[in-house]
């Protein structure tokens, strides 16, 4: 059982507050989700929690371990990270991206061993990026590209998969497929998942839990049913919002202006 928790955890760009003593605990077979307004602090508490950016105060553990403390092929052993925006500035192939996840792996001389090349194998397959494990990563489309950058995370095979907007550039029948990929592999390889979410549906119907932000605050944590109620998503996200049930979670939607109605 892997723990990632972060305890009262403030962060900080120069003098500028982001999180003010964020703490929640994240364990294996777990998809969390992370919502919030633009400008909340989702993506920053993401960078905390991978050791990217060191938090002004309180701690992030790794099962047990400050991850302070930790070197970074330490922390890249055992956590994967999937950016926004990955750029490369060479014109590598897909496999090549994706083998890129073995670094921290890689044996004497840097050279790949029997392990590494299953584990790419297996990552490419996963994400069905066969057909295009040749192509150019630079030629590739936003969603491929995405996809790419996901199988070389899943090629790390660490413990912890934190990811940073996963589904943006994906159409909408690649966004379910990716994120029910995540949460299968999240319970058949017991990673602890929590992803950065921008459609409230899609965490939903995909996260086992909900972390809630605002004004760079954790406001609720909870199941989606716990933390996806009229109330909160009136507060945190407007009133322009409203909540329905749906199979069992909650589904929110945009309110019918009057004047349409009308129509």
């Amino acid at each position: 059982m892997t723990i990632l928790a972060a305890t009262a955890v403030t962060a900080a760009y120069g003098p500028r507050l982001v999180l003010h003593e964020c703490s929640f605990a994240l364990a294996s077979g777990e998809v969390v989700a992370i919502v919030g307004p633009n400008g909340a602090g989702k993506s920053t508490l993401l960078r905390v929690l991978a050791g990217l950016l060191r938090p002004t105060a309180g701690r992030v553990l790794l099962d047990g371990e400050d991850l302070a403390a930790l070197s970074r092929s330490k922390v890249a052993r055992r956590i994967a990270v999937v950016p926004q925006i990955f750029d490369t500035l060479f014109p590598f192939t897909v496999r090549e991206v994706v083998a890129l996840g073995r670094t921290a792996r890689l044996g004497a001389f840097g050279r790949a061993s029997p392990d590494d090349v299953a584990a790419v194998d297996r990552a490419i397959g996963e994400l069905e990026l066969e057909a295009l494990a040749g192509r150019r990563i630079d030629r590739l489309s936003g969603g491929e590209r995405q996809r790419a950058v996901l199988a070389m995370a899943l090629a790390q095979e660490t413990a912890v998969l934190l990811l940073d907007e996963p589904t943006v550039h994906l159409d909408p029948g690649h966004q379910l497929a990716t994120l029910e990929l995540l949460r299968e592999l999240g319970q058949r390889r017991q990673l602890a998942v929590c992803a950065v979410l921008h459609d409230l549906n899609l965490a939903s119907t995909f996260a086992s839990r909900i972390v809630a932000l605002a004004d760079g605050r954790i406001v609720r944590d909870g199941t989606p049913l716990d933390v996806l109620d009229a109330e909160l998503v009136r507060t945190v996200f407007g009133d322009g919002l409203e909540v329905v049930a749906r199979d069992g979670h909650p589904g929110v939607l945009p309110r019918v202006p009057q004047a349409v109605r009308r129509l």
